[in-house]
């Protein structure tokens, strides 16, 4: 099956129907230093201690052997993502309260925070062996981050008169977009394709750009402190722009799901799956919090 995702795409050349085998096989013969064997045309799962046709009973080999393809060759599902994706998103919430307040007592903290979730950001994408634990500790970074910096924006908000509550707004604007998006997706109105990842690739690239210069302007003033984004109608478009930037991405997400499943991977990339919708996700709710905060200031 081809892909168009670059995290998937190291997957390519595997065997969907068999790979979930074979990556449990060649993890034991690794582990055992055994040569390997050829590949069964069609796995079969050994009895626990029963003995076998010849009436001996399966060696200590086997029973390693079972082990190590029940621990990494079980194949992902979308329920797996679904429940990957609810334990990441309630770890997200539950501490963005927590740096709510804390940020508010201590906002020297909010530096070292956004750091931490943005280097275990890079470590979990770029990692190849993906690691549960550090995922759930960037899912709590980054509660603790969202929290601090609803915080700001709602304590600018309402020093503009605006008592409506960017945050609540924000965070129902994200889910009526993930709402759209899945809907234009299933629908197939929204098809990825090669050309479509590429142009969108491109748009982010240069809005990521734009958004580091416009944060070298607002440090010298520029649009009050906003950078670009203060200035005038402008700043009104770039933010519309990101969001419809970061909504598409959520496309790109969608099928990165799709086609892990249908190629087999392993059930620990149900966690990578999670980890990119949830970046996904908390870029286009910052993107909306920063647009009715700027709006909220132009009252």
């Amino acid at each position: 099956m081809q892909t168009n995702n670059p995290v998937l795409s190291r997957y390519e050349k595997a065997d969907a129907p068999g790979f979930a085998y074979d990556e449990g096989r060649s993890a034991y013969t690794q582990a055992s230093g055994q040569a390997p064997t050829a590949t069964p045309a069609a796995p079969t799962t050994p009895s626990t201690a029963t003995p076998d046709a010849s009436g001996t009973p399966p060696t200590s080999s086997d029973a390693e052997f079972q082990a190590v393809t029940a621990g990494g060759g079980v194949r992902v599902t979308l329920n797996d993502v679904v429940v990957k994706s609810a334990i990441m998103f309630g770890l997200v919430v539950l501490f963005a309260f927590v740096g709510w307040n804390v940020i508010t007592a201590a906002p020297g903290l909010m530096f070292p925070i956004f750091i931490v979730a943005i280097v275990l950001g890079f470590v979990n994408a770029l990692k190849k062996n993906v690691s549960p634990v550090l995922m759930m500790v960037f899912a709590v970074a980054e509660g603790l981050m969202l929290g601090g910096i609803s915080n700001w924006y709602n304590s600018y908000a309402v020093a503009n008169g605006w008592d409506s509550g960017i945050v609540i707004q924000a965070v129902v604007a994200t889910m009526t977009t993930f709402g759209v998006m899945l809907t234009l997706y299933l629908t197939g109105i929204i098809k990825v394709t090669k050309r479509f990842t590429q142009v969108l690739m491109v748009a982010a690239v240069s809005y990521i750009v734009l958004a580091l210069a416009s944060f070298v302007a607002a440090i010298f003033g520029v649009g009050g402190g906003w950078g670009f984004y203060g200035v005038g109608g402008l700043g009104i478009i770039i933010c519309l722009a990101g969001v419809g930037i970061a909504a598409f991405f959520l496309v790109l997400d969608f099928e990165a799901i799709k086609q892990g499943v249908a190629m087999g991977l392993p059930e620990r990339e149900s966690w990578r799956m999670s980890f990119g919708l949830l970046v996904t996700l908390v870029w286009i709710y910052l993107e909306f919090l920063r647009l009715f905060a700027i709006l909220s200031g132009r009252d």
